[in-house]
């Protein structure tokens, strides 16, 4: 559908960013991912998306966001906050104004490159309560970028309404999932792969694993996800 242009993938390293760049590069005739250095605790994130970048021939940027983790305390910028999730709060792990800006400055970069479309890993299905990864907020985004800058943005969320099991089914449809399994880092505790188990994001992904590897069991002809 657009394989005469460009995109700008939002990347971290993880299982579900990692899904949306192999999305991307099926879908653009070229793909360039920017992943932020916002002073999240494992810089191993960092070392993990460029290793990835590097190994699919993806061009890779780093942009400084440090300044991000100067104005926030939450248990992925400070040492000292416990990783939790008390009922009725958002969890500890959920950065202020991460997702606004991270789509607003890949946004500046990719009209530097001349690119118009940004894809993103933000999801509402297992989104834990986090207020900018709702479809709302990034129709909402699109559009001011868009007047903001004069520049039509398109901003694509493959994983908005699929849960984990459906993004590691999608995986494996891109033919991508030994390689999301192995090489990614979701885990909050730092670990590649299947992470340490018991973090809140490792028990998420391991759940949606699960069902996925179960489902694939009893459906070895399941009908393909319709994106």
């Amino acid at each position: 559908m657009f394989k005469k242009e460009k995109a700008v993938v939002v990347f971290s390293g993880g299982q579900d960013s990692t899904t949306c760049l192999f999305w991307a590069m099926q879908q653009f005739a070229e793909v360039e991912a920017v992943t932020f250095g916002y002073g999240q605790r494992h810089s191993l994130e960092i070392d993990c998306a460029k290793q990835i970048a590097e190994e699919l021939g993806v061009k890779w940027t780093l942009l400084d966001m440090s300044l991000l983790g100067q104005l926030t305390h939450n248990a992925l910028t400070s040492d000292d906050v416990a990783i939790e999730h008390k009922e009725g709060e958002l969890p500890s792990t959920f950065v202020e104004g991460r997702n606004h800006l991270f789509l607003s400055f890949a946004a500046v970069f990719a009209k530097g490159i001349g690119a118009r479309h940004l894809v993103t890993g933000v999801c509402e299905t297992d989104f834990s309560g986090y207020p900018d990864c709702r479809d709302n907020f990034v129709k909402s985004l699109n559009v001011t970028l868009n007047l903001a800058m004069d520049h039509n943005f398109v901003i694509h969320t493959p994983l908005m309404w699929i849960n984990k099991a459906q993004t590691w089914q999608l995986a494996d449809q891109l033919g991508a999932f030994e390689f999301v399994r192995e090489k990614t880092l979701t885990c909050y505790n730092g670990i590649i792969g299947d992470g340490c188990g018991t973090c809140p994001a490792c028990q998420l992904r391991k759940a949606g694993l699960e069902s996925f590897l179960q489902d694939k069991d009893e459906k070895p002809k399941s009908k393909e996800l319709s994106l």
